[in-house]
């Protein structure tokens, strides 16, 4: 089977999407990701081609710099990040700027399904011109409805322009849907199309050991990393408390930045999550979807602390599953991280509720059922038959 692969060129748009690719290239298909920039070892060191589609993102917000006087989102809600930028940035501008590279590698590579990310909004509109089945890879909760139609609003025209019809829902539900959240977490529907289930994270590599003293870990992720003012918070507040901190801030940041740190507390650039997650007793961190679905995995309540993007989205879940809070910028403060870390610590129904996500993530359809599902389905074999 051949599979084109689109997404958005930053990690947290294409590292969800590894275990299924890495799934797809272990069963002998042919993968080839098109991105604004090269996805990296992680993904192409598992056999993956990449093909450039599109700019970076960086050049994507710079010319949406250019359509504002301001900064563009400032002074914005929480709420409303994804509705000012999901239409603004990644429909009027991504879209646009992808879909005719998208289209020139499907038409070389003459895939049997296009496979794309949520933001990656030139994936269904090149399926539609191509003539090839689409599957929907969420890299996170479905965006709300509300957000879809602003969207769909501002790719019709990129629709139109290939002389297709005006699409429902920007097209991503006109095929697959591949669903990551647990549905105990998100108990909506896909608006159309068929939804298929798939685990959001591996599955822990031991069995959860918490340490004594408890051990608290601490992220902002790949984007985020460089916020001192939250790290700050964070060791602050734990500071004179019976944890162990451990924090990473990311490669391409300076440990040396969080200086002075706390005697609990160890900094290092990066661990690896499946690593230390099963020694942990709380992450604190900052929403984004890879960090909390794979502390779901392993039962851990949560402190999201949401800086941008899906992370209010994902903070919000947290909270109303029970398995932790979500302290918004206006919020932050040491205190309030102390009260909230070690309220979670002697929770015990938040490490309830944990375990009850653990097992039910456990028990999702892997990434090579869901593979093996998509070559069944779309596969030369199957179209044949």
């Amino acid at each position: 089977m051949r599979v084109l692969v689109v997404a958005v060129p930053a990690p947290g748009h294409t590292n969800p999407l590894i275990p299924l690719v890495e799934a797809l290239i272990r069963q002998g298909d042919d993968v080839v990701v098109a991105s604004g920039a090269d996805p990296g070892p992680a993904m192409t060191g598992l056999g993956a081609r990449y093909q450039p589609a599109g700019h970076t993102e960086q050049e994507w917000f710079r010319a949406l710099v250019g359509r504002t006087r301001g900064n563009p989102g400032d002074g914005l809600a929480p709420g409303r990040i994804n509705h000012y930028f999901a239409p603004r940035l990644f429909g009027e501008i991504a879209a646009p700027d992808m879909v005719d590279d998208v289209i020139s590698i499907g038409r070389q590579l003459q895939p049997d399904v296009v496979l794309g990310e949520t933001y990656a909004f030139a994936s269904p509109v090149a399926a539609a011109f191509l003539g090839v089945p689409f599957a929907h890879h969420l890299i996170g909760p479905m965006l709300p409805e509300d957000v879809i139609e602003l969207v769909n609003d501002a790719v019709t025209p990129l629709w139109r322009s290939l002389g297709l019809d005006s699409p429902r829902h920007a097209g991503l539900y006109s095929g697959v849907t591949i669903r990551i959240t647990p549905p105990s977490l998100e108990a909506r529907s896909t608006p159309a199309g068929e939804g298929v289930f798939m685990r959001p994270a591996p599955m822990p590599l031991r069995r959860p050991k918490p340490s004594a003293p408890p051990t608290v870990y601490l992220t902002m992720g790949t984007f985020f990393g460089g916020n001192t003012r939250v790290f700050r918070a964070v060791l602050d507040g734990l500071a004179g408390e019976a944890v162990q901190v451990v924090a990473t801030v990311g490669s391409s940041q300076d440990p040396a930045a969080l200086e002075p740190v706390p005697a609990n507390t160890r900094v290092e650039r990066f661990i690896p999550q499946a690593d230390l997650l099963p020694d942990c007793s709380v992450v604190v961190h900052h929403g984004g979807a890879g960090t909390m679905y794979g502390s779901l995995a392993h039962g851990l309540p949560q402190v999201v602390i949401p800086q941008g993007a899906d992370n209010f989205i994902n903070g919000e879940l947290v909270r109303q599953a029970g398995l932790g809070t979500s302290i918004g910028p206006d919020e932050l403060s040491a205190e309030r991280v102390r009260q909230e870390v070690m309220g979670l610590l002697a929770d015990r129904e938040a490490a309830h509720a944990g375990r009850r996500l653990a097992d039910e993530i456990a028990a999702m359809p892997s990434a090579a059922d869901v593979a093996a599902q998509l070559r069944d389905r779309f596969g030369r074999g199957a179209a044949r038959r």
